[in-house]
């Protein structure tokens, strides 16, 4: 009987200690968001460097979704998210006007360059970067393109319309899209001795930069926002708000602004806070 009891006992007590590594996990991963971004911050590092600094001071894990601008605003709006953090302002505007996003708040910008080969005076050379682009196609060069509807692609969009180009005409000739994040799509550029636009803070962190070099920058047309939505939790009540504002809050503050602006590669600022 006493034997019966003792295994009884001891099969009990395995039960528990079984049940108690599942709980344990459970109730910590209660505390965390999803962010759904953009390529360019993940491959940038700026994650690595901002969000243990939020997480050590609230608590609040963060977990990024990192593809292009584009997707990142499907995902967001079907509710795949608590957050979203994207550089395509005109496009945020509308995700928040639908009703799929609370409100909008810039938070920090850069600006693209062009990088490519040195060989190409034209481009260089250019007044502006609708004329960089025009040199670029009028000698055929190949250009790698994202072509994901990233804000990347959006914005280099923007700049062969205004340009009066339809690259697309040439795809698969001196044209290439690559269809991947801005990294991915750098690789294939410098592979094939390719011009492609990028964000700054990419190219700054990119280490295959081979022969590649900035070769056209500083037009305004250039400039590249971000900004952060909470997205609806009217539309999806399953967003985790009150942690999600936070983590925005937090980007928004002082303390956020100023950790951006001390995240650094090579001794260069790779983005600059504006948060009002």
């Amino acid at each position: 009987m006493l034997r019966r009891t003792l295994l009884a006992a001891g099969i009990a007590g395995l039960a528990a200690l079984a049940a108690l590594p599942a709980a344990l996990p459970a109730a910590a991963a209660d505390r965390f968001i999803t962010v759904q971004s953009t390529t360019s911050t993940q491959n940038s590092g700026l994650y690595d460097y901002l969000l243990p600094i939020f997480t050590e001071k609230t608590g609040i894990e963060v977990r990024v979704v990192a593809v292009g601008t584009g997707q990142a605003i499907k995902n967001a709006a079907n509710g795949d998210g608590d957050v979203l953090l994207v550089h395509a302002k005109p496009a945020e505007e509308k995700f928040v006007a639908d009703g799929l996003g609370v409100s909008r708040s810039d938070v920090m910008y850069n600006d693209f360059v062009i990088v490519g080969p040195a060989g190409l005076e034209a481009v260089s050379a250019a007044n502006d970067v609708l004329g960089a682009l025009k040199a670029i196609a009028d000698a055929g060069a190949p250009f790698a393109s994202r072509g994901d509807d990233s804000g990347t692609h959006k914005a280099e969009m923007r700049l062969w319309k205004a340009a009066e180009i339809d690259p697309t005409a040439a795809s698969g000739g001196w044209y290439r899209e690559t269809g991947s994040g801005m990294g991915a799509t750098l690789n294939v550029a410098a592979g094939m001795g390719a011009y492609a636009l990028t964000d700054r803070a990419t190219w700054i962190a990119f280490e295959n930069k081979g022969d590649m070099q900035i070769v056209y920058e500083g037009d305004p047309r250039l400039f590249n926002q971000y900004g952060v939505i909470l997205v609806s939790p009217e539309k999806h009540p399953h967003v985790k708000a009150e942690d999600a504002q936070a983590f925005i809050d937090w980007i928004l503050s002082e303390e956020g602004q100023a950790a951006i602006a001390d995240y650094k590669v090579d001794g260069q600022q790779l983005f600059f806070p504006n948060a009002e």
